[in-house]
């Protein structure tokens, strides 16, 4: 595999399994040194060893995202640690999934608190060195931040915003070089669609015009082609990914 990211950092939060860690795998792939990170830093110790296997020196983090003072010094600590800081994917998310009316003030906080407010800290705090290298923000929304979904409406807000915040923040980094886009997975083969009953599953894949779930890999192509050469002329936009479910 062509290693078009030699010699740059990455930062992928949630790396600890799932999409996240499919991104820090292939961005390892092409060369990229990763900083992994998750709610602890044991939790990435396996994404780790795995991004080492690929010949790239690669770190594991702890933090929550929520907490702006935490991202930043956590930043700053992957720049000392890896020698700058070229590319961040904004992965990390939760649900807490409910009908409105039975939903929680403290649910809908936390989902909002984690995927939306935890875009805007790590795109805050490592914004000035992306600036100086013309690096690349990559932010996971969702596809229901795109079409809604019932039960969801913590988190199709969170997402909805993740997109609207990627469009402004385009805007704002563009006169200095810096691409800044958003990805939208459908459902995606992962630990937590795995845990949904087959019938359910069954539902989910017959809305889907493409037939099947997506995978992992799906979305760490998306992340490679947005954080490598093919992403230099794209800023702003929003990749859906979701077998035509949205259509």
């Amino acid at each position: 595999m062509d290693r078009h990211l030699s010699g740059q950092v990455a930062l992928v939060t949630g790396a600890s399994r799932g999409i996240g860690r499919a991104i820090a795998l292939r961005l390892a792939a092409r060369g990229a040194k990763v900083a992994c990170v998750a709610t602890s830093a044991d939790r990435c110790e396996e994404t780790v060893a795995a991004c080492r296997e690929r010949d790239v020196d690669a770190r594991a983090y702890g933090v929550d995202v929520a907490s702006t003072d935490d991202v930043k010094a956590l930043v700053d600590q992957v720049v000392a640690d890896l020698g700058g800081l070229h590319v961040v994917v904004n992965n990390a998310g939760i649900t807490r999934d409910q009908l409105m009316l039975r939903m929680s003030e403290e649910d809908f906080d936390r989902v909002v608190e984690v995927n939306l407010k935890g875009t805007w800290n790590f795109a805050k705090a490592s914004a000035r060195t992306l600036l100086k290298c013309k690096g690349r923000l990559i932010n996971i929304s969702s596809v229901v931040g795109v079409i809604g979904n019932a039960g969801q409406a913590n988190y199709a807000a969170s997402k909805a915003g993740v997109i609207g915040l990627t469009k402004s923040l385009a805007k704002e980094f563009a006169g200095r070089g810096v691409c800044v886009n958003a990805i939208a997975p459908g459902f995606i083969q992962t630990d937590m669609t795995a845990a949904i009953d087959e019938n359910a599953t069954a539902a989910l894949t017959a809305s889907i015009p493409l037939g099947t779930l997506g995978e992992v890999e799906h979305i760490a192509a998306a992340v490679d082609y947005l954080a490598g050469p093919g992403g230099d002329y794209v800023t702003g936009q929003t990749l859906v990914i979701d077998g035509g479910m949205s259509l």
